[in-house]
């Protein structure tokens, strides 16, 4: 996955800090959707820097596509897994509707907070690795 980024600082010889514009599903034409209150946010994250870019210039960086796509099953497909699975375990033991629903809502939780503990796992090891490929 290629991304446009800028780069912040250098951290040493072969790692620089960049800034990543978060992507998102909305457009940013407010005008025309009455606009949500979201503003275009930018996620600070450590790359490999073999051009030598220096501070305030736009740079292409490399992302695994592979490691990005497992983050967002991780993120999205695991909560709304374990929240059918729990539904559907309470519904095979002969559960009553309100046990089904809360089991639905324990799973999910524990679906979110399995993702939460591997995003703080995943930042401490370095998060996604980024490799800055050319100048944009």
């Amino acid at each position: 996955m290629t991304q446009i980024a800028t780069v912040e600082r250098i951290l040493d010889q072969n790692h620089a800090e960049i800034s990543v514009p978060r992507k998102s599903a909305c457009g940013h034409d407010c005008e025309e959707c009455a606009g949500c209150g979201v503003t275009g946010t930018a996620v600070k994250a450590r790359a490999v820097n073999p051009i030598g870019a220096q501070p305030g210039q736009k740079v292409v960086v490399e992302s695994s596509t592979q490691k990005m796509l497992g983050i967002v099953a991780l993120v999205y497909a695991i909560p709304v897994a374990l929240f059918l699975v729990g539904y559907v375990v309470a519904f095979a033991l002969g559960g009553g509707v309100g046990i089904q629903y809360t089991a639905a809502v324990a799973g999910f939780l524990f679906g979110i907070f399995f993702a939460i503990r591997y995003d703080r796992r995943l930042r401490a090891r370095g998060g996604l690795s980024f490799t800055i490929v050319r100048l944009f």
